[in-house]
């Protein structure tokens, strides 16, 4: 795929996409996305808090919104996108190209120990100490019985910088159906087909499920 820190034109990363995903599923029912968003001020200058906490690199908006993820994505299916606050205009724009309708969100509400409202958070306006996933569906399609009983909001506390919480896995799971695609995926998860060059810092770029066997020319995840 393409590395988080390069600066690629429109469409590398999504023929990246295309090669490393080969020989997977082609129809996901679920799609998780964590896109590595340029973010920039008003002047045009990347914000100064995430030049000074950036660890990766990030793409461009059209670098995201031209992935061809409607190409695995089921006829009827859910994307769960996760997007700045500052960035919402963006994530709704990106939702749309990969062939979704946004319905609703969730909302991951940062926490002290004592489960107080996490003030380390950064913004221009008010210091966040939420992010967003935008829920959107591709066709016709409810969430499981489970998604209709959960709330919008999970509250935990903040790990390493822009690690997301682990706990969206199993609320995906439980409101979504299979097979699951991970999209910029950092950290393995059993039963999903994940996407990144960050996978617990080792290869391979494509993290198959541990319940499949993967193509002869991918190593199998260790």
């Amino acid at each position: 795929m393409a590395r988080r820190g390069a600066s690629e034109g429109t469409g590398e990363a999504a023929g990246d996409l295309r090669r490393d995903l080969r020989g997977a599923s082609r129809s996901f029912g679920t799609i998780l996305a964590d896109p590595p968003w340029r973010f920039q001020n008003r002047t045009g200058k990347m914000a100064p808090e995430h030049r000074r906490l950036r660890r990766y690199g990030t793409m461009t908006l059209a670098d995201i919104a031209a992935l061809p993820i409607a190409e695995y994505a089921a006829p009827r299916s859910h994307l769960y996108l996760w997007t700045p606050n500052a960035l919402l205009p963006w994530g709704l724009e990106v939702m749309a190209a990969w062939g979704f309708a946004y319905k609703g969100n969730l909302v991951w509400y940062k926490v002290r120990h004592d489960g107080g409202p996490d003030g380390r958070g950064v913004g221009f306006y008010f210091r966040n100490v939420t992010e967003l996933v935008l829920f959107g569906v591709r066709g016709s399609l409810r969430t499981r019985a489970a998604g209709r009983r959960q709330v919008n909001l999970f509250a935990t506390r903040k790990r390493e910088h822009s690690r997301k919480p682990d706990e969206l896995y199993a609320l995906v799971e439980a409101c979504s159906p299979g097979p699951y695609l991970e999209l910029f995926a950092r950290h393995r998860r059993d039963g999903w087909v994940q996407w990144g060059d960050e996978i617990d810092d080792a290869e391979p770029e494509l993290a198959l499920p541990r319940t499949t066997h993967p193509p002869r020319s991918l190593p199998a995840p260790r």
